[in-house]
């Protein structure tokens, strides 16, 4: 398994006469099937059309080098049409918010993990408040642009690392002792309401962010305060999910 960190940057090595074809740009997420379709690959002298790689041209991602058979496994994009339209979702899953089905918001996606033998998605870090877990990919319903929703039970299957995810794959999932223990329905959201003031405080507000009434709640330029979070909470999850996509 790989963060997309450790693919992003290899170079792409043929095997079939040893040279260099380029280095991975970035990943190419298919939102319905939670995979890495497609490698886009980037070159010095590919400047007229965007280059990459179907994921099942991919013979090996190790620790220095994506591997491919021969030079004709990266493709120009523009004769890829499923490619050109995967790209242009931009589905990127860092810094998506992760919310619940109920609208409950989680945090930040800071990573993602595949498996590099299949591309399939396996897990998903979420910076939650001051902390950070990751969260299984069979618990997301959506792959959004800018949002991340998942199945409720998604907090109480959390995972802290890695190695806790690994030892996990191919397997019925059972809750595991590092695990977030499941909470009373109240301290659950009493948590969750904590978690929100530790992500949006000192965050700036990039619109003015209304109340029900559409009165203006938070102002434009707004450098939020536990306060202004709180408030926005009184009024309800979708304000809380408005104003958290708006700010920087």
């Amino acid at each position: 398994m790989k963060s997309s960190a450790q693919v992003i940057g290899l170079p792409v090595i043929s095997i079939q006469n040893g040279v260099q074809l380029g280095q991975v740009k970035s990943l190419v997420i298919n939102p319905e099937k939670g995979t890495v379709d497609f490698l886009i690959v980037d070159q010095e002298n590919w400047e007229i059309s965007m280059k990459a790689i179907p994921f099942r041209n991919v013979i090996g991602i190790g620790e220095f080098a994506v591997t491919v058979e021969e030079e004709r496994a990266v493709l120009d994009l523009n004769v890829i049409p499923i490619a050109n339209e995967l790209v242009n979702k931009k589905i990127a899953i860092k810094q998506a918010k992760v919310m619940t089905r109920k609208g409950q918001l989680l945090g930040e996606a800071t990573e993602f993990y595949i498996d590099e033998e299949t591309g399939q998605i396996t897990g998903i870090e979420v910076q939650i408040g001051n902390d950070s877990r990751i969260i299984r990919a069979d618990h997301v319903i959506t792959y959004g642009k800018d949002l991340l929703i998942v199945h409720e039970d998604a907090q109480q299957t959390l995972v802290s690392n890695v190695d806790a995810l690994l030892s996990l794959k191919g397997t019925q999932v059972e809750p595991l002792i590092e695990q977030i223990v499941p909470k009373s329905f109240e301290n659950e959201i009493d948590e969750l309401r904590k978690k929100q003031i530790d992500m949006l405080t000192g965050k700036r507000v990039l619109k003015d962010i209304f109340d029900a009434n559409g009165q203006v709640l938070i102002s434009k330029d707004t450098i939020l305060t536990k306060e202004d979070v709180m408030r926005a909470q009184e009024e309800g999850p979708d304000v809380v999910i408005e104003l958290s996509m708006n700010v920087e």
